[in-house]
């Protein structure tokens, strides 16, 4: 199991709830993707007019259902025994941290599985997690919890990408709102089986370009772990956006190296190696169809929103109570 260093995220709170006082809770996210299973403890902190997101810990595992569901329609019987496993272990893991609360949810993977549901079912009677299988739309609804909103300036248009094992949800921003949002299945898992057809790849672009904000520069925010490790290896610093050129650049540089020079050189997880090449396609693809020169990268996905929709929940409860 990896773990990830500790990171911060500020934001003011919402005058509404100047009521509430000074406090310290503790969530739990459980991410069943297609490329890794992920346990997110956060602590989220009321410090006078701020609320600070505290990343506790990051375990990840590496179980990639993708390979079998976007190859035969099913999660095999080994990737099945790996994944209650890993369930059970977080199960105990949140019984040792005993946060205020958690959620757990599959993607892509578990959602186009044959067998996903009955999966979920024993994963709730041997673990005793109350697993959620999410469509693409509700997906994006819980990454969108984590206010991306409140850091987008009103007069600019922005493109939020997210790309997973399975699929690319793709949301535009103008003028502060939402105005379209749509799952694709065009994922990393998937490319690196051969599993997109070319009408796919030009579906995704007719949708870029037929929801585009008229006459306002568009930036795109990126979301994933692939995007993340591509933001280390970029020259951006202090949240700074990585601009398009950069990006192909690296992209030139991930596709020069093999996957274990990748590994070796660069460092990758093997499970990471592999596929950061197809979401560099991806990324550069979408920014080069909307004519868009750079890519803010906030570093957070599907585990942050469900933290942020967790705590907006327990706010409301008190609020009420």
């Amino acid at each position: 199991m990896a773990k990830d260093s500790k990171k911060f995220r500020v934001k003011k709170r919402d005058p509404d709830l100047e009521w509430c006082p000074d406090s310290e809770e503790l969530y739990a996210a459980i991410d069943i993707g297609s490329n890794g299973v992920r346990l997110l403890l956060s602590k989220v902190m009321i410090m006078g007019e701020y609320i600070v997101y505290a990343k506790e810990s990051l375990v990840r595992m590496p179980i990639r259902l993708g390979a079998d569901v976007f190859d035969t329609n099913k999660i095999s019987s080994e990737k099945e025994e790996q994944l209650v496993s890993t369930l059970i272990a977080f199960s105990h893991l949140l019984k040792a941290y005993n946060p205020r609360d958690y959620r757990a949810c599959a993607t892509s993977a578990m959602r186009e599985a044959q067998n996903g549901s009955q999966i979920a079912a024993r994963i709730r009677a041997e673990s005793g997690l109350d697993l959620e299988i999410i469509d693409g739309g509700k997906e994006a609804e819980m990454i969108f919890a984590s206010h991306i909103a409140e850091t987008l300036k009103s007069d600019c248009g922005y493109l939020y990408i997210d790309v997973g094992g399975g699929s690319t949800e793709l949301t535009y921003f103008a003028s502060g709102e939402r105005t379209a949002s749509r799952s694709f299945p065009i994922g990393t898992v998937r490319l690196l089986n051969k599993q997109v057809s070319e009408e796919t790849w030009n579906e995704m672009q007719d949708w870029v370009l037929q929801h585009q904000p008229q006459d306002l520069k568009v930036s795109a925010i990126g979301s994933g772990g692939n995007m993340n490790k591509i933001l280390r290896l970029s020259s951006s610093k202090n949240d700074k956006p990585v601009a398009y050129q950069e990006l192909l650049e690296i992209d030139k540089m991930l596709n020069s190296y093999s996957i274990e020079e990748r590994i070796r050189i660069m460092h990758l997880r093997p499970d990471r190696a592999d596929v950061i090449i197809h979401a560099s396609k991806i990324f550069r693809s979408i920014m080069k169809w909307g004519s868009i020169d750079e890519i803010f990268v906030p570093q957070f996905g599907l585990a942050d929103g469900l933290v942020h929709i967790m705590h907006d929940n327990f706010m409301k409860i008190q609020q009420n109570g």
